[in-house]
């Protein structure tokens, strides 16, 4: 073979390998603004039902089975209405947390049915002073067309 077709055929290759691996790649960095749009709507509502302590709307807000890793422990919830909101809710109240709000929530890789979003809240009292601040990734999916949190990975307690 010359050194002209042993270029082609070299040149060809590589152009082969990207063409199928640019094709296998799920997943992107680059996000739909559709996509975003509705990942940040479930994320408001999720706040929003979380901050009124009810638990019907924040449970609207997941998928199940819904995992929760924190505290180096995983929870699994296979369905919505499991347990009762006051457990939840009093324990934060105990620490004088009366709302949170998101610090920051930035989608890292999305696909057209999941999505990681880097997420950082912060908990304050009633008189508005802050508690405490978790970075935190959250998983959302798309199933049977609604979006919602599938899993949570935590620093908070």
């Amino acid at each position: 073979m010359t050194k002209s077709r042993f270029s082609i055929a070299l040149g060809l290759l590589l152009a082969l390998c990207l063409s199928v691996s640019a094709q296998t790649i799920v997943g992107s960095h680059e996000v739909d603004p559709k996509v975003k749009e509705e990942v940040y709507k479930v994320l408001d509502e999720y706040m929003e039902a979380f901050n009124a302590k009810d638990l019907d709307k924040w449970e609207a807000t997941w998928h199940f089975p819904h995992y929760r890793l924190a505290s180096g422990y995983m929870s699994i919830l296979e369905k919505a209405g499991l347990r009762s909101g006051v457990p939840v809710f009093d324990a934060l109240q105990k620490t004088g947390w009366s709302y949170s709000r998101w610090d920051h929530r930035n989608v890292i890789q999305a696909s057209d049915t999941k999505v990681h979003v880097d997420v950082r809240f912060s908990r304050y009292n009633k008189a508005g002073a802050l508690l405490k601040t978790y970075e935190s990734l959250y998983i959302l999916t798309c199933e049977n067309g609604r979006w919602g949190v599938k899993m949570r990975s935590s620093y908070a307690e």
